[in-house]
């Protein structure tokens, strides 16, 4: 991947009409860490949203995190949504007493880390914040298949996000957390976001992209990808959501080829 490409990336996403950008970031995998990321497309663009999809946050240390998700929510002028996941991969764990183990109990703690930090609590036992005052609660989502994910995304989040998987598989996942949502009291409904990747001029290197990024998978997902790659495909994918009542689709490329932003905008805008 070209990694220079992201900031003209994010300004093009935005001239065409996009509503978000959105990171797909790992440790173990050679690209761009989602805070990276986020922070180029946040200076080179001003009114387009701003989403982690998904961001493996157990593992960071949750002050360290909370403070660099606040930096970039600011400098883009409060236009970031942190999306969590808790990852399952321990290629991925790479900071000391921040393994794969205990990283659910982890994130528990880290979410109220975070609440902490952004309200501008004392970090330690110095006298200053981590944060500048003014700083928001930055909105968040959730991604993942288990019952903890719902959990945490009634008491913490705005809403669910959902992989890149055919309808079929990701339709009970969107069920299960309006259910859960309701059932947890919460007004109104959640946030539905859910992924989908294309590739509309480089099909095949699309395809090799993506076989590459999940071949360390478990089967039932890396046999199971979306990938559009034509203009049908796309129109099909976001007729589908729709009658599922998701929110957004985010459409990840599968290459780094900057037309592709054109592609996608000349069929869904």
């Amino acid at each position: 991947m070209n990694t220079s490409i992201i900031p003209r990336w994010a300004a093009r996403a935005e001239e065409a009409g996009f509503s978000t950008l959105a990171s797909t970031g790992r440790y173990a995998y050679p690209g761009v860490s989602d805070t990276v990321a986020l922070a180029a497309a946040a200076g080179a663009t001003t009114t387009i949203g701003l989403l982690s999809a998904v961001l493996l946050a157990p593992t960071w240390p949750g002050a360290l995190l909370a403070k660099e998700i606040a930096g970039i929510d600011g400098v883009s002028g409060g236009r970031l949504t942190l999306g969590v996941g808790v990852g399952s991969r321990a290629d991925e764990f790479t900071v000391p007493g921040h393994g794969l183990r205990g990283r659910g109990g982890r994130l528990e703690s880290d979410l109220a880390t975070y609440r902490h930090v952004w309200g501008g609590g004392l970090v330690g036992d110095g006298p200053n914040p981590a944060v500048p005052s003014g700083t928001r609660q930055v909105p968040m989502l959730f991604g993942g298949y288990s019952a903890p994910t719902l959990d945490r995304m009634v008491r913490w989040g705005e809403g669910y996000i959902g992989g890149s998987l055919p309808v079929t598989m990701t339709a009970p996942s969107f069920e299960a957390a309006k259910r859960a949502w309701q059932e947890a009291g919460r007004q109104g409904v959640p946030k539905l976001v859910v992924l989908a990747y294309f590739a509309l001029g480089d099909s095949e290197t699309g395809r090799a992209n993506i076989r590459d990024f999940y071949r360390m998978a478990p089967d039932d997902i890396a046999g199971n990808v979306v990938l559009c790659t034509a203009p049908e495909m796309i129109r099909q994918s976001i007729k589908d959501y729709t009658a599922l009542g998701v929110d957004e689709i985010i459409f990840v490329p599968a290459t780094d080829d900057l037309d592709e932003v054109t592609r996608l905008a000349d069929i869904v805008t």
